[in-house]
């Protein structure tokens, strides 16, 4: 969770001052809103009845398990380098706007390929309590 809140804030910040396109920011961002919708629906549909909102709330009912994805921990990696690249460049006396490009088009493709293997992947999320 902290390290959404973290690309959250400076995908939000660097977007806002032009820093980083808002292109990679939608697609950051975006991956992070379904996923999020997604752990909401999940820990729902998987809630063991009576479904209330405090139940719903509380953690010591397990009822469904998200495991990261390979290409999700390098995506992190990824996301994380650009954005402290993208904080540091005006900072360094070496053009860095031709590498700054490709690690947006390298982060935005792994971002896209991230958030597809928690669609197609088996092994992504698991229901503990089926009905």
């Amino acid at each position: 969770m902290a390290d959404k809140i973290l690309m959250t804030i400076l995908t939000v910040c660097l977007a806002i001052k032009g820093a980083l396109p808002i292109w990679v920011a939608t697609i950051i961002l975006g991956r992070d809103v379904g996923l999020a919708i997604s752990a909401i629906y999940y820990r729902w549909i998987s809630l063991p009845p009576p479904k209330t909102f405090s139940r719903y709330w509380d953690f010591s009912l397990p009822s469904a398990e998200i495991r990261p994805t390979t290409i999700s921990k390098y995506n992190t990696f990824l996301q994380l380098a650009l954005v402290g690249l993208t904080t540091a460049a005006p900072l360094i006396s070496v053009d860095l706007a031709p590498t700054l490009t490709i690690m947006q088009y390298v982060v935005a493709t792994t971002t896209i390929w991230s958030g597809a293997s928690y669609v197609f992947s088996k092994d992504a999320v698991k229901i503990l309590n089926k009905p």
